[in-house]
């Protein structure tokens, strides 16, 4: 190495880049270097053009202070130390590093890992010798983000109602956008989404993750991306493949504007992130940021052989946030995208790696979870849980801290086998209860942790397997499109295909198959808790069968807004109107049995008939039909939910109405936007073939 000038000492405490009076301050966490330098590159971000060495290290941080350096300046990081993987030490000074805490980035992994390994290919128990200054990834010095306007929507948790969307595939299609807005962050704020969003009656979009991404070298290789962006490598930096590329914005403005209007408009935003990995992967993948500063640190190691990953994540490594340095990175990240962009929540993937101690195992009271509670700002913040990851004792649902949602992959399973699968296990009325209800052995059983039934969020289908439309059309995931031979996704899906394999153009099939689909996103919008949609369902998507679709950028996932299933969106909307209007439908409280002065419970569960269910009754895989009487006290009607899951008629008995002179019929899924059916004859009802009515009874109707 030759001898470079020193920088005198920065701030250690501010880490990334930080302009202040009369320069900027650079801070790097490299705890095991033995000696770091700040590299400047010319404005295309290729040459190497000065290089100074950070003379002063203060508790693993290194840093110092570059006078007359100003916002737009390009850098990146060299770091000298031991090469032994063995150990988990991966220096290499060759290589050029991007600053973990980079507000912009320059460059793009483009999948060559030749550049980019740490180990020589000839020898591993070398450094890679090869310089690749000319294609890492560098981060640009930016003016720190103006704060978004304080919009702060007013949903009530009762009234939420999640979609889980897709920048691009929201977009991408639809005739409504204007065509330069389609798949950008603009497009997403698009007075035509709004409406539409508006009209659903949808509260919360749970955007998949936006943050700046490094696509596998093994997709680029097969011309594919990582389409739902979870391989994130810049966390505090917008993807610029989203940006519209307006004159006077940029990839952040952009994305800041799309969410403040999205707010202006009543709708919460809750940001996909991922923590539980980064798109370094395994020991194999690419040497970008993280790895090359404190490996041992950044990631989990094998215990057994540091030189590999604890892959809790199924993407190579895992990030460890029980080493306090990493977990401050996450919580800073996650600041910032509350700070500077005006997010109100956070869905975490594979969260149960979030909670993990230092010996690996999960608890509600871990430093991550602590971290958020201790912090003024995170903890107002909306929090969603996926409560499972691939490490031991990785399935956590029901365990975390109260105050987080958590999606509950039991009810999505129970509603599936309910109508699709009939032979299931999960396909009983006792188990269709237990979701109606809020699934309270899960969030409600345990006293020392009060959490309501809108702890779960309930889903049918979300961007990980089968679209709604797919659900009722295959039998068997198509997924060839991937490149892995068809072997990739879940092969259990609890599907059916309603006897035709893909498109029919049988009317039998299509009319069984729409009645499915509304049978299933009623049981869904009526059932205790928080409800979520897959973008998409409500027009009648399909992704042709595949259920992996994590790769396809391009029509399989673009939403199909020209050929939308307009009476099933028609249907969706009469739903949520049904459940906004009906306290008995979005109660933010368990069903006890509790007797208003009337004398009708809460909830009263029964067979066709009303007769009471015996626990054989409840089980029994031949009578599966339900009805279901609300009348919560706080209510001024009573409401029947009837379900029958029987490819025949079925003959239901209303109960005598207490709190209204007659019962009505409120929403029938067999017809194509639910208009109600026909009245009762001497209180009977004929509920037609695979359908859900909703019948309600109120003072004056």
């Amino acid at each position: 190495m030759r001898v470079e000038p020193s920088l005198p000492a920065g701030d250690p405490h501010e880490l990334g880049a930080t302009p202040g009076a009369g320069g900027v301050g650079f801070a790097v966490w490299a705890p095991e270097a033995e000696a770091v330098w700040l590299c400047l590159f010319d404005a295309t971000g290729k040459d190497e053009r000065q290089r100074w060495r950070l003379a002063h290290c203060s508790d693993g941080v290194w840093h110092g202070f570059l006078a007359g350096a100003e916002a737009g300046l390009i850098y990146g990081y060299r770091v000298q130390g031991r090469w032994a993987p063995q150990e988990g030490l991966r220096f290499n000074a060759r290589h050029v590093l991007l600053d973990p805490y980079a507000r912009e980035i320059v460059g793009q992994y483009e999948g060559d890992l030749s550049a980019f390994v740490g180990h020589d290919p000839a020898d591993p128990s070398h450094p890679h010798p090869l310089d690749n200054c000319a294609v890492a990834l560098k981060a640009r010095v930016v003016a720190r983000e103006p704060a978004p306007p304080q919009v702060a929507p007013a949903v009530a948790p009762a009234a939420r109602v999640i979609a889980e969307v897709h920048v691009k595939t929201a977009t991408a299609l639809h005739p409504g956008v204007p065509e330069a807005l389609r798949g950008s962050y603009a497009g997403l704020a698009d007075p035509a989404m709004i409406a539409h969003w508006r009209g659903l009656g949808v509260t919360t979009l749970e955007l998949l993750p936006l943050q700046q991404r490094a696509d596998e070298a093994r997709l680029q290789g097969l011309g594919l991306p990582n389409h739902w962006g979870y391989s994130t490598i810049g966390f505090f930096t917008a993807e610029p493949r989203y940006w519209s590329g307006r004159p006077g914005t940029s990839p952040a403005s952009e994305l800041r504007d799309a969410i403040a209007a999205l707010r202006h408009a009543g709708f919460e935003v809750v940001l996909d992130m991922v923590f539980n990995h980064s798109a370094e992967t395994d020991e194999l993948g690419p040497t970008l940021s993280f790895r090359g500063l404190a490996n041992r640190h950044y990631y989990r190691l094998d215990p057994s052989n540091p030189a590999l990953y604890a892959n809790w994540s199924g993407c190579g490594n895992s990030f460890n946030l029980a080493q306090p340095q990493v977990l401050r990175f996450v919580i800073e990240v996650l600041r910032h995208w509350v700070e500077a962009y005006g997010v109100d929540g956070f869905r975490l993937d594979l969260a149960t790696s979030l909670g993990r101690e230092g010996g690996g195992e999960f608890g509600a009271g871990a430093a991550f979870f602590g971290a958020i509670q201790a912090d003024p700002l995170l903890r107002r913040a909306l929090w969603i849980a996926e409560p499972w990851d691939l490490g031991p004792s990785g399935y956590q649902a029901g365990a975390f801290p109260a105050g987080w949602l958590e999606w509950n992959d039991r009810s999505r399973d129970a509603l599936r086998a309910y109508w699709l699968q009939p032979a299931d296990g999960r396909a009983t009325r006792a188990e269709l209860a237990r979701r109606l209800a809020g699934s309270s052995e899960r969030y409600g059983s345990d006293p020392r942790v009060p959490r309501s039934p809108l702890a779960g969020v309930n889903f049918i289908s979300a961007h990980d397997g089968f679209t709604l439309a797919d659900l009722v059309s295959f039998d068997a995931r198509h997924n060839q499109a991937n490149g892995e031979n068809n072997r990739d996704g879940h092969h259990d899906n609890l599907s059916w295909n309603c006897g035709v394999e893909g498109p029919s153009g049988d009317p039998q099939v299509q009319d069984t198959r729409g009645r499915l689909q509304r049978a299933l996103l009623a049981t869904l919008l009526l059932a205790r808790g928080t409800p979520m949609l897959l973008a998409g369902d409500e027009i009648g998507h399909s992704q042709r069968g595949n259920n992996n679709a994590y790769c396809q950028d391009n029509h399989i996932t673009w939403l199909d807004w020209p050929r939308a299933d307009q009476p099933l969106c028609a249907f969706v909307a009469r739903l949520l109107r049904l459940r906004a209007g009906d306290p008995a439908l979005h109660a933010g409280r368990w069903l006890n049995g509790q007797t208003a002065p009337d004398g009708l419970a809460d909830v009263s569960w029964g067979g066709p008939d009303g007769g009471a269910l015996d626990g054989s009754a409840w089980n029994d895989a031949r009578h599966r039909a339900l009805r279901v009487h609300l009348a919560p006290p706080e209510a001024a009607s009573e409401t029947v939910l009837m379900f029958n899951p029987n490819p025949d008629p079925c003959r239901f008995q209303l109960p005598p109405p207490k709190r209204g002179p007659a019962w009505a019929c409120v929403l029938d899924s067999h017809t194509p936007q639910g208009e109600a059916g026909t009245a009762p004859v001497g209180g009977r009802v004929t509920v037609p073939a695979r359908c859900v009515q909703v019948w309600r009874a109120m003072p004056g109707g």
